[in-house]
């Protein structure tokens, strides 16, 4: 079966954006570039909320035809042009975009689904960012794992990865790695209690 990974880039205080969405405190360089891109490289399917997606798409098919298109620029958007979409939507139900699922409903099912069929391989499904779309998931216990860039900021506030659950979410650490950045890499799977 698949596993659903949540990617984000996140705050040593457990922001993945500032209050109103700002990401410049990001730190990302060519060897972040090229460490997510391997890993990125294995899939076929990445998952996004609505907002996200929209973002994504109006970026990720051109990147590479423009004339300054750095090397992540390149090979990211022929990856994302060949990926498959899967999108978290209620108000794009009945969209019909290439290469591209909406989700608008019955999301446990769908996501059960998902998990279970081949792809073209068996790698993990990435959900990249998409903070409502995550926070969605983990409500209905449906994330498997975290891959979280650890920035060496403190926000103070913004918008949390981690809301507030009911029941306590276990966790395994299977990889670490810091970067010249400064920035960790943390890769977690759920542990069953």
């Amino acid at each position: 079966m698949r596993k659903l990974i949540s990617f984000f880039h996140i705050s040593l205080d457990g922001y993945v954006a500032g209050p109103h969405g700002e990401m410049n405190w990001i730190k990302i360089d060519q060897e972040l570039f090229d460490h997510i891109g391997q890993r990125i490289s294995q899939g076929d399917t990445a998952m996004y909320g609505r907002v996200t997606y929209q973002m994504m798409e109006n970026y990720w098919p051109t990147a590479a035809d423009k004339p300054n298109a750095t090397k992540h620029d390149i090979e990211h958007s022929k990856w994302y042009k060949d990926a498959h979409k899967l999108v978290l939507s209620h108000t794009m139900k009945d969209a019909v975009l290439a290469n591209t699922t909406v989700i608008s409903d019955h999301l446990a099912d769908r996501i059960h689904e998902i998990k279970n069929s081949s792809g073209n391989n068996q790698s993990d499904i990435l959900v990249f960012g998409s903070p409502s779309a995550t926070h969605a998931l983990m409500k209905q216990d449906l994330i498997d794992g975290f891959w979280l860039f650890v920035n060496p900021i403190v926000l103070g506030h913004g918008i949390p990865l981690f809301t507030k659950r009911d029941e306590a979410m276990k966790l395994q650490l299977i990889s670490s790695k810091t970067f010249q950045s400064g920035v960790t890499e943390l890769n977690y799977v759920r542990e069953k209690f």
